[in-house]
């Protein structure tokens, strides 16, 4: 039986599975298609640079920080969306396309050299080949008490995976629409799974590749809006490489899924180097077009994705954040992401969400009554304290009911999830404190940095989402309860109360961090006053 088995080989599975085996965890990757990359998919070119991406294509550094992280740890470099020139509209099919400025079209975003593929290669080539399994659809996921049955289709073979812990990095529509759960899911979690976008599923991307960058030449920016309703692709962009080379034009096609599907495909290599000329100029009507029709892909797009986006979803329920069947399965989509939702980043915030949830599984199942670590060991100290936590997140939700129904007995029953909780919190930080000062820690020995000892992050790690889970947690219970429903700033809180408690939670995280500094470095004092 596998410790943990992650479903689905896109951005947030890879990630995972390259954080577990860092860690040497043991783990197996199951992908129902015949590659890994799930929305990614850049179409090779003569070299690597030459590469275009089918699918997501940009991040953005000022308010994505993971994904820079991530691209510049797999050692890729990554340059700045071309905006540089007039950008183009065309209202008429008949007219010709009329240049405007439009500095910083595209907000800063940033494109990875080789394009997002080299993501995925770079994180699949860190993986022992053995713990990937490709073209496998996972049709069933049983709970059977204390591990997890799984089935998989691959033609008419059918096999069972037995796991401890599983993962699920598939958009929440396609579990619906897909997957059997036994027990079967709740209706409310049902209806939350169905009602969530899989975003970007039922666009389709275009390429053109030229020889030249003539729009360059001509000081256009490549960028280019065609709103008329002969329109094939609705917005345009410049999809060059690095250094300008490589040359080539991408597009959102502009047609809905119902229509895209009905047009020959023998056509579109036409009609798309045509729709080029109409807004660039004749040099647009010699380029070499591929496209990718990301609606038809039933491992992407659900039956209720066909419907078309006008805005990018509210990736707001806390339900799909939360563990299932008593800690043994989580989604970890992009759609499920605290922040971002739906983007790569949201991914990799989901990842980070669901790898702590892991780690903590595996703390609390240490023995609680192992011997006590030798003093001065602070690895030993660390990894009990870590333990330690565990087991006090644990309890944290049930702390949280007890404060809600204590304030719910009083006169005062103003900002009840707020206060309930900081009780909480306050009390686990409190708890947390007490095992810190009780571990024979030599903070001498591990030192410190400008104030801050070098056993800060080992002791604030286990921490890591533990306010934002605490508070879906919270507003999950709410939802549910009875008691609060009398209560309707509570039973469903709004995103400014949200954003308010956010900030207190952080407030007292910030004062919890600086008790647990001031305490180790006591410790290297009173060990400095024993010597």
């Amino acid at each position: 039986m596998l410790s943990n088995v992650i479903i689905g080989g896109g951005l947030s599975g890879l990630v995972l599975a390259n954080n577990l085996h860092a860690q040497g965890v043991d783990f197996a990757l199951y992908e129902a298609r015949e590659r890994l990359g799930g929305r990614i998919l850049t179409a090779p070119g003569d070299t690597p640079e030459a590469s275009q991406d089918l699918g997501p294509t940009w991040f953005w550094p000022d308010s994505q920080p993971r994904m820079v992280q991530l691209v510049e740890a797999l050692g890729l470099r990554h340059f700045p969306q071309h905006d540089t020139g007039t950008v183009l509209r065309q209202v008429d099919a008949d007219k010709k396309a009329e240049a405007f400025e439009w500095k910083n079209l595209h907000g800063g975003a940033r494109r990875v050299a080789g394009g997002m593929g080299a993501v995925v290669d770079a994180l699949a080539s860190r993986l022992p080949p053995e713990t990937l399994h490709l073209n496998q659809q996972l049709v069933a996921v049983r709970d059977r008490g204390d591990h997890v049955e799984l089935v998989f289709h691959r033609g008419e073979l059918t096999t069972l995976v037995l796991a401890r812990q599983v993962v699920l990095a598939i958009p929440p529509r396609l579990l619906d629409e897909h997957v059997q759960f036994e027990p079967e899911l709740d209706n409310a979690t049902r209806r939350i799974l169905r009602d969530t976008p899989t975003w970007m599923a039922a666009q389709a991307k275009a390429i053109v590749r030229y020889p030249r960058p003539f729009w360059r030449e001509s000081g256009e920016s490549g960028n280019a809006f065609v709103e008329h309703p002969q329109a094939v692709l609705g917005e345009i962009y410049d999809s060059c490489d690095a250094s300008g080379g490589n040359s080539a034009l991408g597009g959102f096609f502009a047609l809905p899924p119902q229509f895209r599907s009905s047009i020959d495909p023998a056509i579109l290599p036409l009609l798309l180097p045509s729709q080029m000329a109409q807004v660039f100029g004749p040099d647009a009507e010699l380029g070499e077009p591929l496209w990718q029709d990301w609606a038809g892909e039933p491992f992407t797009c659900a039956t209720a994705d066909l419907e078309p986006l006008t805005t990018h979803p509210q990736y707001d329920a806390p339900e799909l954040r939360l563990p299932f069947w008593q800690g043994k399965l989580f989604l970890t989509a992009a759609e499920t992401g605290s922040f971002s939702g739906g983007y790569m980043e949201g991914a990799l915030d989901a990842v980070a969400r669901t790898e702590q949830a892991l780690a903590l599984g595996r703390s609390s199942l240490r023995p609680t009554e192992a011997a006590p670590p030798a003093a001065g060991d602070n690895d030993a100290c660390l990894a009990c304290f870590s333990a330690s936590v565990a087991r006090l997140r644990s309890s944290t939700l049930e702390r949280y009911r007890q404060h809600i129904h204590g304030l719910l007995s009083t006169q005062d029953k103003s900002m009840l999830t707020q206060r309930a909780l900081l009780g909480a919190l306050e009390q686990i930080y409190a708890e947390a404190l007490q095992q810190l000062e009780a571990l024979p820690f030599d903070s001498g020995r591990a030192g410190a940095d400008k104030g801050r000892s070098n056993l800060m992050p080992g002791v604030l790690e286990p921490f890591d989402g533990f306010i934002m889970a605490l508070l879906d947690e919270a507003v999950v219970f709410n939802r549910g309860s009875c008691a609060l429903s009398n209560f309707p700033a509570e039973h469903k809180p709004s995103r400014e109360y949200v954003d308010t408690i956010v900030r207190d939670l952080a407030a007292a995280w910030r004062d919890f961090a600086l008790q647990a500094n001031t305490l180790l470095l006591n410790k290297d004092k009173h060990m400095a006053t024993l010597s």
